[in-house]
């Protein structure tokens, strides 16, 4: 990933769904299919509930890899990070 030099914009995507383990499959699926993008900055992804949304949760392990862009492991992770 480029360093961030100028500011850039966030993309806040509401669903439907009630339950965050529901939302984080979501988020996966939209990394598997979207992963290509370079736009697109997975590593970053957080979730929250539509009125308390400064209270976020993350999805994957935010530890930066050389080369290989971010660990692409769950946030909660017990082993090593892994490429994603």
């Amino acid at each position: 990933m480029v360093p961030v030099t100028e500011p850039h914009w966030i993309i806040h995507l509401p669903t439907t769904l009630h339950r965050v383990d529901d939302a984080a499959a979501l988020t996966m699926a939209l990394r598997h299919f979207l992963g290509h993008v370079l736009a697109i900055d997975f590593g970053e992804t957080t979730l929250s509930e539509e009125d308390r949304q400064s209270v976020r949760t993350r999805v994957w392990c935010d530890t930066r890899l050389a080369g290989t862009g971010r660990c692409g492991r769950p946030a909660d992770q017990d082993g090593q990070c892994l490429a994603p």
